[in-house]
């Protein structure tokens, strides 16, 4: 059993290079030392910096491995001494660096890993580029592919990130010092990936990260401790929509409270009753209110809940927000006063130590006095109707035995009938039925003679008070009748609503199986919402439905209602279909090789039967003609025929070999022999073949890591292509520039150049892009040159030449940099 204590990593995080993290490192290692830890450099790399080289005295430095690699020499961290060393701490730089092939690991983050496992606390330093999640919006902004990365989760388990930043200018003015990078390179780096824009979009996406990091810790942390209460570190701003017009002044109004409070986030939530007391929201408005909360920078949510003050509350509790925002409610006056309280005011009691914004708008005040929102009855109701059954005849009888000498029967008789009749509209059926008892009993002593006893003389009188009861039954029946219809209706709206919402998702390309899975827990206000192969055991608390064969979407949290459970079966029936989809994917990307390869041989087999057609009848042509005895040729048809061969057979066999070598590219069968290769050791043999190629900029350009019979190739089939759209009397320029790390080699022409629907073909081998001249090739130069430049770790993409023309930019490593992923 292993008993040593697992080290620990602190992450050093910078937003771009030069902003001092390797510095960082070094001075809390002199620190700790000094406190007399025992501390190493296990791994710094000080590219040649007189301060940084400085501050390694005092430290010990554990000396460097050597290893071989396609004929050159790489210095790596030496694992294995630092292992049997097993200082107290150690310090490793570059913790993205991918390693030589050959040694313990591909990745220098894993070595960090080893140590540790070993028990020694470990300082490393990565910058923002280098993390997965941010490697691709990171290219975008700066234009620099980045070959090197680190998975998030890695530096998101270390027990300490610090994050090291500079302001934009700072750094700048540090780069122009030549505190960084040599005086050569100054300015391209300057120029390109250091550009303000850059450095500022580099340090914001490093902020909002870190930020992201300590706010995990923190819920963390309230998690393992049990508080609930809310601490108002950041402003979270939940805004509740009821699915009206007033939508649009809330969002605004929540949207200022936000931006009062730098960094504060806007949350925009609407309640789906399962019971339909949501219904009535409008769609529309709510796609709208959508869209105006994302283009504010907030977030839409919609969840099911059974009461929406208590789905709001949970809703903003769970979200860890600080502020609740309400409009105020919509309900007349009468209304209020014969409903139960409204939702901001439960809203109020129960948000605790959230503060509630009550919003007025323009519908406050103007709903109607039974909406169809508000069919089913609420407890106040279902108290007020029976106390209004048996007190609302007593109150009429008294306002009619004054009026004895001027009402009649009828009249009478339809006056209760009214007061029947609204009774049944505030409390159902059974108030109606207390009602209309009570006012027969009523009517028969106080109105039908003999008065003063319970007994009927006229016949016409008993008419009159049967047709009253059996009116009066009626009427609350259909009422009655009514609101069931009405509640039915209203919780098929809510489960609509809340269908319509996830079809959104669907649509708007969140049909992935985590995300529909955290859609669902959100929908339906549970903790946790799981996919799992065997069906869990009854709990309480756990809701389990099939989604597919042996598949189950579990839920846990509250107890669902029957009505829930329908909605829930098709949310489940969508995350099957997610399941279903993703398989089909994976499958259809297991085939999709052997699709790509059939439609490759379809293309050459077509291209072969046309193209190699001309070279091969020219030169076949030629040597017949030469071997012919019937006809004498001068000296002169000699060399000509001899020429016509000669070049119909070379052409022949570059494209032969072009055809080859993109078939070995395909299989992953192409040698490759990287080394440090200088520009001016291809160009020569590159441009041979094109005359008049105009070359600027190649002084002091670093040498690259590169096949130099690939790169010959590479450059001459783009000068070549150049050469070929380029109008008489136009030169293809070559120049050449260095920066963060890598050479950038432009090929510019003055042709047509291309339009923008027609790139993504541009590399597709047998594209000519409308070019129809099938003696020009078989259209493989630029198919060609991307999977050769791409297997020696470069990238190969066009730009527009500014005055009009293509520039293709050849972008590879310096020879100097590690880049060993193959």
């Amino acid at each position: 059993m292993n008993d040593v204590r697992p080290g620990r990593l602190k992450v050093y995080l910078g937003a771009a290079p030069g902003v001092g993290k390797t510095c960082r490192m070094l001075d809390e290692g002199r620190r700790r030392a000094s406190r007399g830890a025992d501390v190493v450099v296990a791994f710094v790399e000080c590219h040649g910096r007189p301060r940084t080289e400085a501050m390694l005295d005092g430290l010990e430095v554990v000396e460097r491995a050597h290893r071989g690699y396609r004929g050159g020499r790489f210095q790596e961290m030496d694992l294995a001494a630092v292992l049997a060393r097993r200082p107290r701490v150690a310090i490793v730089d570059e913790f993205a660096h991918s390693n030589v092939p050959g040694g313990r690991n591909a990745k220098r983050w894993q070595d960090v890993e080893e140590l540790l496992a070993a028990g020694i606390d470990v300082i490393t330093a990565v910058n923002i580029q280098h993390l997965e999640s941010l490697n691709d919006v990171v290219e975008k902004i700066t234009r620099v592919p980045q070959g090197e990365t680190v998975p998030d989760e890695v530096v998101r388990r270390a027990q300490q990130i610090e994050l090291v930043d500079m302001e934009p200018e700072g750094l700048r003015r540090r780069i122009a010092h030549g505190n960084i990078y040599a005086p050569g390179k100054v300015d391209a780096a300057l120029a390109n990936y250091f550009r303000p824009g850059n450095l500022t979009a580099l340090r914001q996406l490093a902020l909002l990260w870190v930020a992201d990091r300590v706010d995990e810790a923190l819920q963390m942390y309230r998690t393992e401790h049990g508080i609930g209460r809310v601490w108002e570190t950041r402003e979270r701003v939940v805004v509740a929509l009821p699915g009206g017009p007033e939508g649009d002044t809330l969002i605004r109004r929540a949207a200022r409270i936000a931006d009062r409070s730098a960094g504060g986030d806007l949350l925009a939530v609407h309640v789906t009753r399962s019971d339909g007391l949501a219904a009535g929201s409008s769609h529309a408005s709510l796609a709208r209110q959508r869209r105006l909360v994302e283009d504010l920078g907030g977030s839409y949510h919609s969840v099911v809940g059974d009461g929406v003050a208590t789905a709001l509350v949970e809703f903003a509790r769970a979200e860890h927000a600080t502020q609740l925002v309400l409009g105020t409610s919509r309900r007349g006056r009468i209304e209020r006063f014969l409903g139960e309280r409204g939702t901001g005011e439960t809203v109020v009691g129960l948000s605790g130590d959230i503060d509630v914004h009550m919003v007025t708008h323009e519908r406050a005040g103007r709903g109607r006095l039974l909406p169809s929102r508000r069919r089913t009855l609420s407890p106040a109701r279902r108290v007020a109707g029976p106390v209004a059954g048996l007190v609302l005849p007593v109150l009429l009888t008294v306002l009619l035995d004054g009026a004895r000498d001027t009402l009649n029967l009828t009249s009478e008789v339809l006056l209760f009938l009214l007061t029947v009749v609204g009774v049944a509209g505030i409390g159902g059926v059974a108030s109606a039925v207390i009602a209309s008892v009570t006012a027969s009993l009523l009517l028969n002593y106080w109105f039908i003679p003999p008065i003063g006893a319970f007994t009927l003389d006229d016949a016409n009188a008993m008419i009159a008070l049967a047709v009253f009861a059996i009116v009066a039954a009626t009427v609350a029946g259909v009422v009655d009748r009514s609101l069931r219809l009405s509640r039915r209706s209203a919780r098929a709206t809510a489960e609509a609503e809340t269908m319509s919402s996830l079809a959104g998702t669907i649509v708007r390309g969140g049909a992935t199986i985590p995300a529909l899975l955290e859609r669902t827990r959100e929908t339906f206000g549970m903790e946790s919402a799981v996919l799992v192969r065997q069906q869990p055991p009854d709990e309480d608390g756990v809701t389990a439905v099939a989604t597919g064969p042996g598949a189950f979407l579990v839920l846990r949290g509250r107890a669902l209602p029957s009505s829930e459970r329908r909605v829930l079966a098709a949310f489940a029936a969508h995350v099957g279909a997610a399941v279903e989809q993703a398989r089909l994917a994976e499958a259809a990307a297991e085939i999709e090789p052997v699709k790509a390869a059939d439609r490759m041989r379809t293309a050459l087999l077509r291209a072969v039967g046309h193209d190699l057609r001309t070279p091969l009848a020219a030169g076949w042509a030629a040597v017949t003609s030469l071997r012919s005895r019937d006809v004498e040729f001068s000296d002169e048809d000699r060399e000509e025929l001899l020429a016509t061969a000669d070049e119909s057979l070379a052409r022949l066999s570059r494209l032969v070999e072009n055809l080859l070598d993109l078939s070995r590219l395909q299989a992953g069968a192409l040698a490759l022999h990287l080394r440090a290769t200088t520009l001016d050791e291809v160009l020569p043999a590159a441009l041979a073949d094109t005359p008049g190629v105009e070359v600027r900029d190649l002084e002091e350009i670093p040498a690259v890591l590169a096949d130099p019979p690939l790169l010959e190739r590479v450059v001459a089939n783009l000068v070549g292509n150049a050469a070929r759209h380029t109008p008489p009397g136009g030169k293809v320029v070559l120049t050449a520039s260095a920066h963060a790390g890598r050479v950038e080699l432009r090929v510019v022409d003055r042709g047509p150049g291309l339009p923008q629907t027609g790139r993504d073909r541009i590399f597709e081998p047998f594209q000519r892009l409308g070019d129809t001249d099938n003696t020009t090739g078989l259209g493989l130069g630029l198919a060609l040159s991307k999977g050769l430049t791409e297997a020696m770790d470069g990238t190969l993409v066009p730009e527009d030449t500014p005055g009009g023309g293509l520039t293709m930019v050849l972008s590879l490593p310096f020879a100097g940099r590690a880049a060993y992923s193959r």
